[in-house]
This record gives structure tokens, C-alpha cells and sequence, in this order.
């Protein structure tokens, strides 16, 4: 043929063609070994279903130089055959019923998966295909699907691997166990639908679980397949979102060998969260409490998935309480008239699968039939085919999963009422199940609304279980509170019965006062509390939170108190002194004053200019009393009074001591022969020289009054712990303008003292009046320093004491010693005994 050219080459095509189209002996073979069901029912239209009717399989190595033997199947599971019963009991209910698919029957196909991926895809393969094992050529090879619609395994990853075969042939797959979020996924797998709630719901709500109770240090464990790892990773995200840690994360699969086995008991044993996060399937967690109990692992807080903790197999076997107290989440409760009774009528399997049946009657009633092939031991009763299952106390006559049960009930119906919709329907209806059934709507006979969103699932609601050990040694399963995504995030989750629980932290919470300081290298949930800084505290101990500037944090560091008002205030003993000092001086100016008044007519009085002597008495007097003024809390207008009244008051005083040193030059330079000094000097002139000298002081207060006057304040600068009221000065210049003044004057009047202290005569006081003047500017020169340094109303005592001082230093040096000699010297208070030998006449 290699010679042959491209038209003679496609008329040989031709000749084969017809050639082999007229053999009548050619056939299309079905390759492989052909796959039986192991419960069969018949029917005018026939629903497939897929069940593990053993836990495991045996494993063999093969060698690949012959053909593998078929999957030997192992380990009996009693779930199975009450999950096939309750599909059979619903195709009963319906087969009876008038309203429902009338005149046609349901018949069904179950095949045993053993729990096998490859197995059930297998079982998947068969159901969508002919018995059929050969066809003429003539006919087309494929054919119509001998079941309308699948009901799926429990486990997860088995539906995903037959939702991945049997989707593109638009055949729907609905289970009743398997909770993966991933089958939600409509693109990879648009056939799959189920009757359980996704995990998507529940490794949320167990993470709101353990947040609930205060855990936030907890272990995982996952089973090693979709269904644990994908629930498991939701899990971990939420519980991170929520402050949760996981302390570490393990998978386990019941066919690990020991030592990875011994691998995950080392790492418990090795940690120190007391909380166990089980997101595992029935028989991974049945190896796992195994080998917990050779190990003596008890006393943790386990939190488990819908798989297992409603599982009554599971805590018989638990005989050492390793899982005693686990809490979580599972279906709410169900019934369903007649469902129980149908599944422990275990009679009629005998005529779906005669070798399956035999197998699960030796087990159900641990005895062997006399022809059995398997190894009978010793004191193994014969079986009779007529025992009682009354007496029988195992997983099979256990009916507390009836919700999963329900679940598998609401699957057949489902696609009963997608089948009667369709049939019910004209021609132009759209004849596609799986398009009618993501559509379905009804109600059970119970009552309960059935219907599937857009992905497939159903509503999500829970029940949270406790498990809480009898008196007889069982385990109850108490419902202690319910979940329902339904509701808004803040009402999802209510607990009705809550108890102690124990604690589960990588750290204790902080308490009120103290931050969190995250362990270098740990997990958020392992910190150290530290203190809160002054001013700072904290109620929800994960970080300080500064007070408002008016207030101040309190010794525990979680609350803000208000800071404490100081200023120098009357109550306080420092005010109270300068309080008392200020009315002392006042006091004392007023009995001068009086002495002075009453022996105004003797010399010394009047020698010493008797009107300026009183004007400066009554200055003094204002000075002592301005002190009172700086006294007790500032206000608007004892700001402005404080200030201003001992600018002024001050100036006055200066201004009459300046007046009096000035007449004591004027006087003597009057003596001087054609001297007419004094007529310049007269009384007039030294009443107008103080009003002038105190009436620039006004002018000078006015201006800073109008411009910038003192106001009260509140200074929280300068102490951290409490407030300072104070009056600030506005304007500094006007400040300084009035204590520059006061000093230009008490300097002014310090040299001219100081000129005269040497002239001769009794009745000179300039050399008191020099004193006086030096201890003024002495004080006033230390003032300045003393204020600008001392805090608070520290510097307010400090003026006081400024103020005090100088009035008491002039009231001392210039009147104390007059009225020490008209008191208690009368002797010397003669005009003769004043003016002296030498003295100048006057």
C-alpha cells in the first residue's frame, strides 16, 4: 500500500468499510470485568446507589505480571445496611403511594464501595452503563444509563471522584454524608447535590464554637482525605480571623502504618493546648482512639465534626473516656413514621443478595451458617436464619443517626418529585433530571421544606451535642444549643446549657491595667502582659490606650480619673501660712499706722514727712492684701487683679519711699547757703510725684490689660498627673513692663538712699531707707530665677513670699525703729535730741 496514490488510497477505505459493515459477526465488546450490584430491586425506573457496606479492604502489592485480582472486601459496616434500608424504605413509600409517580415503580441497584475511591468510581461506571457485555456493530455501542440519578457515599473524597466520572453525562449524584465545601463547586462538579449542610457552614461554626467557650489555644487533627483537609483549612482560617491559635495540625488516615501513627500521639503528648479540634471521619478517629487508649491520653477537651460525635459506635468503643465531654456539631434530630421498623425488618435483604446477606446475618448475630465458607471459631454458635433481632444490642439496631438516615429519605423523594414533575409536564418541557431536581421544592410528610440553593446545598442548621457520661457507665448525647447560618453573624450560634468547661490558652488573658506583648517566635495567642504606662490603660488587655489630656489613668491601670485641681488654695497649710503671714503684715501696718496717728504731733513723726509716711503705710497695707489675691482658684477676675493690684499698689509704695529719700536730699541741700531747692519740693511736688510715678504704672496696666490681659489656665505641661490652674500672663511684656518698672524705681530710689545715708543728723533715715531698698531689689532679684523654676502653684507662693517679704522689709526698716522710740525711748522723741549738736535747724 505504500505505492498506492491518495484516490486509489480513499477508494480502498471505501471497499474496507462496506467490507466490514456486511460482516455480521463483528461486536462491540465492553472491556473489563463486569461490575454486580450487591442489593438489587426491580422497577420501571431505577435509582442507583452506592454504599460501604465494609469498612476497609485487604491491600496487596501487585506485580504487574498478571492481571489484578478484583478488590477483596473486608470488615463488616452495619452503617451501610441501615443507609441502604432507609433508600429502600423511601422507594416503598413512594412505589405505595397514590399521589406520587402513579402507575410507575421505583426499583434500585446498590453497589458496595468497602470504602474504596477506586472502587466506587467503579460502581459509578457500571451504574451509568448497560449489563450489556457485548453489541452488534450495527448498534450503537452506548447506551442510556440503566439509573435516572445516584445516591452517593458518605465520604467525600468517593463522591468526588464519581461526581468527576459521571458529570459530564448530566446523571445527578446527591449524598447524605459527604460535607466537603469543595463538591459546592458547580464547574468541577455541575452533577453533585447533597442533603447535608456544607462544611463551609460548619468548620465556621466550630471555630465560633471554640471561640464561645474561651479556647484559644487548641490542637488539630484532621483525617487525611478532601473531606478533613478542606474542612480543616476552613477551620484554621476562621479560627485565625477569630484570635483562635492552633497549636499544631495533623492528619491521620486509618490505613497509616504504626509509626506515623505514634508520630501524632508523641505530638499531643508533647504540647499544651488541653483542646483537640476532630475534624475526622467514623473510622480514622475509631484507629486513633485505639491507640490514645494504649497511651493513656486522657482528659482533653475534644470538639468534633457531624462524622463522628453522634456516633453511639464510637463511644462504645471509647471504653477508657478519652473523648468524655467532646462537644459538637451535628444534624437535628429527625423521624420518620415507620423508618425504624422498616430497617430492622432485616428479612427482606435475603432476596436482593443472598452471599451479602448471609455475611450480615453472621455478623449481626455473631454465629456461622453451616455450609459458610469463613473460619468458624470454637464456641461460635449455627446460625438458623430465624434468630430474633430483639434481643440484639449493636450499630445496626442503634438508630441514632436517623437524621442521616432522613437525609437519604429526602434524596429518594427528591428525585421522585423531579421525575413526577417531569413526566407530569408536556412536550415542551425540559426533560433534564438534574436540571428539575437543582429546582425542586417540597415538603416531607414531616413537614420539612426540601430544596437546594445554587451549588447544590441545603440550608445549614445544627445541633450542638454534649457528650455526658450515665450513671450505667454509657454516653448521652444532649443537645446543649443550636447553630443556623440562617440567622444574622451575632444570633447564629446560642448555647442553652452551658457548664464548666476547662481551659485551653497558650497564655492567660491579661489583666485590666496590662498590654499584650507578643513571645518572639510564637503564635499570636502566646504573649507576656507588661504593665500600662502612666496615663495609659486597658479593659480589653490587648493594647494601653492613653487618658485625654484632663484625665489620668488610676493605680490598676484600667480606668481614667479625672486629674486633680492644684492651686495654692486657703484649705492647704502652705496657703494657710502665707494666708496668715499676709494678714500679720497687714495687721502690723495698721497698728503703725495707729501709732503713728496718734502721736503724729511729736517730732520724729513729723520730722519724717508725717503725709508721706501714711501714704506709704496705707500702701503697705494694699500690698500685704494683693497677696490674697494670688490665693484660691484663678479666675477671669482675679487674674487681672493679682497682677495689676501689685503692679500699682507696689508703685505706690516705691513711689512714697522715692518721695521720702528725695526730701531728705532736698533738705539738706536747702541748708546750703542762696539754696532755693525746696520750694521745688514742697508737699505739692511730692504729692504729684508719687500720683505721677503711679499713674505711669496705671497706664502701663491698662495697656496690657487691653491688649493681652492674664486669664485663668490650665496647664497639664508641666505634670503629667494633674492639672495646674494657673493665671497666664497674657502678655509677657506687660508682665515684665510692670516688674521692670517696679525695679527702674526701687533702684532709682536705692542710690539716692544710698547717697544720703552718710548726711548728718538724728532724724536722717535714708540709711533705713538703704536697707529697706536693698532687701526689696535682694528679694525681687531672687524672684526672678525662684519664679521661672518653680512648678506649679509653687511659683504663685514664691511671688506671695516675693510680695511679703519686700512689705515686711519696708514696713521693719523704715517704721519699726520710729515706733521702738516713741514707744519705749520718749526720751529721744525730742526735736533737740533729733536734730543734735551739729545738726541742721529746721
Amino acid at each position: 500500500f505504500w505505492f498506492i496514490n491518495n484516490n486509489s488510497w480513499a477508494l480502498l477505505q471505501l471497499l474496507l468499510l462496506v467490507s466490514f459493515s456486511q460482516a455480521e459477526d463483528r461486536v462491540c465488546l465492553q472491556m473489563g470485568d463486569p461490575e454486580n450490584p450487591q442489593l438489587t430491586k426491580d422497577g420501571d425506573i431505577i435509582l442507583g446507589g452506592i454504599f460501604s457496606f465494609h469498612r476497609s479492604w485487604i491491600n496487596r502489592r501487585d506485580t504487574y505480571m498478571h492481571k489484578p485480582l478484583p478488590l477483596q472486601c473486608i470488615s463488616l459496616n452495619f452503617r451501610g445496611f441501615q443507609y441502604a434500608q432507609a433508600m429502600l424504605f423511601a422507594i416503598d413509600e413512594i412505589n405505595n403511594s397514590s399521589d406520587l409517580l402513579p402507575g410507575i415503580t421505583l426499583g434500585c441497584k446498590v453497589y458496595d464501595s468497602c470504602g474504596s475511591i477506586a472502587r466506587g468510581v467503579r460502581a459509578s461506571l457500571a451504574l451509568i452503563n448497560s449489563q450489556e457485555t457485548t453489541f452488534k456493530l450495527s448498534d450503537k455501542c452506548t447506551k442510556p444509563a440503566q439509573v435516572q440519578a445516584i445516591m452517593g457515599e458518605s465520604s467525600s473524597s468517593l463522591n468526588m471522584a464519581a461526581a468527576t466520572v459521571i458529570g459530564p453525562f448530566h446523571i445527578p449524584l446527591i449524598s447524605h454524608f459527604a460535607t466537603c465545601d469543595c463538591l459546592s463547586d458547580k464547574n468541577k462538579y455541575p452533577s453533585f447535590l447533597r442533603t447535608i449542610p456544607s462544611d463551609h457552614y460548619q468548620s465556621r461554626a466550630l471555630a465560633q464554637l471554640v471561640k464561645y467557650f474561651g479556647w484559644t489555644w487548641v490542637g488539630a487533627i484532621r483525617t487525611n482525605d478532601d473531606y478533613g483537609n478542606n474542612g480543616m483549612a476552613t477551620f484554621i482560617e476562621t479560627a485565625e480571623e477569630l484570635g483562635i491559635c492552633v497549636e499544631y495540625s495533623v492528619a491521620v488516615f486509618r490505613t497509616d502504618p504504626p509509626e506515623k501513627i505514634q508520630q501524632i500521639i508523641d505530638v499531643i503528648k508533647a504540647s499544651t493546648s488541653r483542646v483537640i479540634v476532630g475534624f475526622l471521619s467514623q473510622r480514622d478517629i475509631d484507629v486513633l482512639i485505639l491507640e490514645m487508649s494504649q497511651h493513656n491520653l486522657t482528659g482533653y477537651q475534644w470538639v468534633g465534626s457531624e462524622a463522628w460525635i453522634f456516633d453511639s459506635h464510637i463511644a462504645a468503643m471509647d471504653v477508657h473516656y478519652i473523648l468524655n465531654g467532646a462537644v459538637g456539631l451535628f444534624i437535628p434530630k429527625a423521624h420518620v413514621t415507620g423508618m425504624k421498623e422498616f430497617i430492622l425488618d432485616v428479612k427482606p435483604l435475603n432476596s436482593s443478595s443472598k452471599e451479602l446477606f448471609r455475611e450480615f446475618w453472621e455478623a449481626l448475630f455473631d454465629c456461622k451458617f453451616e455450609d459458610s465458607a469463613s473460619t468458624t471459631t470454637e464456641n461460635q454458635r449455627e446460625c438458623s436464619g430465624h434468630e430474633d433481632l430483639a434481643g440484639v444490642k449493636n450499630t445496626f439496631t442503634d438508630m441514632s443517626l436517623m437524621s442521616i438516615f432522613y437525609n437519604i429519605y429526602k434524596e429518594v423523594y427528591a428525585v421522585a418529585h423531579t421525575l413526577h414533575d417531569i413526566l407530569s409536564c408536556n412536550n415542551t418541557c425540559n426533560k433534564t433530571i438534574l436540571q428539575h431536581l437543582k429546582r425542586i421544592r417540597f415538603k416531607t410528610k414531616e413537614g420539612d421544606e426540601v430544596y437546594f440553593n445554587e451549588n447544590g446545598d441545603p440550608p445549614a442548621k445544627y445541633e450542638i451535642i454534649n457528650w455526658q457520661p450515665t450513671e450505667n457507665g454509657n454516653v448521652e448525647f444532649v443537645p446543649v444549643g443550636l447553630y443556623d447560618a440562617s440567622l444574622p453573624a451575632d444570633r447564629q450560634l446560642t448555647l442553652t446549657n452551658r457548664t464548666l468547661v476547662p481551659v485551653s490558652v497558650c497564655s492567660e488573658k491579661c489583666p485590666p491595667g496590662t498590654r499584650k506583648v507578643l513571645q518572639k517566635g510564637k503564635p499570636v495567642c502566646c504573649y507576656d502582659c507588661l504593665r500600662c504606662a502612666d496615663g495609659e490603660i486597658s479593659n480589653n488587655s490587648i493594647s494601653c490606650v492613653r487618658c485625654h489630656s484632663e484625665f489620668w489613668s488610676n493605680e490598676r491601670r484600667d480606668a481614667c480619673i479625672k486629674k486633680k485641681e492644684e492651686f495654692l488654695s486657703y484649705e492647704e497649710m502652705m496657703g494657710a501660712l502665707l494666708t496668715a503671714a499676709s494678714l500679720l503684715g497687714t495687721c502690723l501696718t495698721a497698728v503703725v499706722m495707729f501709732i503713728f496717728f496718734r502721736y503724729r504731733r511729736t517730732p520724729i513723726v513729723r520730722a519724717n514727712n508725717s503725709e508721706l509716711s501714711f501714704l506709704l503705710l496705707f500702701s503697705l497695707t494694699l500690698c500685704f492684701l494683693c497677696s490674697l489675691t494670688f490665693i484660691g482658684r484663678p479666675s477671669g477676675w482675679s487674674c487681672m487683679l493679682r497682677h495689676t493690684a501689685f503692679g500699682i499698689t507696689f508703685v505706690l509704695c516705691i513711689s512714697c519711699v522715692l518721695g521720702k529719700t528725695m526730701v531728705v536730699l532736698m533738705v539738706f541741700r536747702a541748708t546750703l547757703p542762696g539754696s532755693k531747692v525746696m520750694k521745688w519740693f514742697g508737699p505739692a511736688q511730692q504729692r504729684l510725684s508719687v500720683l505721677g510715678f503711679t499713674l505711669i504704672q496705671v497706664f502701663i496696666c491698662l495697656l496690657w490689660l487691653t491688649i493681652s490681659p492674664p486669664f485663668p489656665f490650665q496647664n497639664i505641661k508641666d505634670f503629667k498627673d494633674r492639672i495646674i490652674l494657673e493665671c497666664a500672663l497674657g502678655s509677657a511684656l506687660g508682665f515684665w513692663s510692670v516688674l521692670g518698672y517696679i525695679g527702674l524705681l526701687a533702684m532709682f530710689c536705692f542710690i539716692l538712699a544710698f547717697l544720703a545715708r552718710k548726711l548728718p543728723d538724728n532724724f536722717n533715715e535714708a540709711k533705713f531707707i538703704t536697707f529697706s531698698m536693698l532687701i526689696f531689689c535682694a528679694v525681687w532679684v531672687t524672684f526672678i530665677p525662684a519664679y521661672v523654676s518653680s512648678p506649679g502653684k509653687f511659683s504663685v507662693a514664691v511671688e506671695i513670699f516675693a510680695i511679703l517679704s519686700s512689705g515686711f522689709g519696708l514696713l521693719i526698716c523704715i517704721f519699726i525703729p520710729k515706733c521702738y522710740i516713741i514707744l519705749l525711748k520718749p526720751d529721744r522723741n525730742t526735736k533737740r535730741n533729733l536734730m543734735g549738736k551739729e545738726g541742721p535747724t529746721h
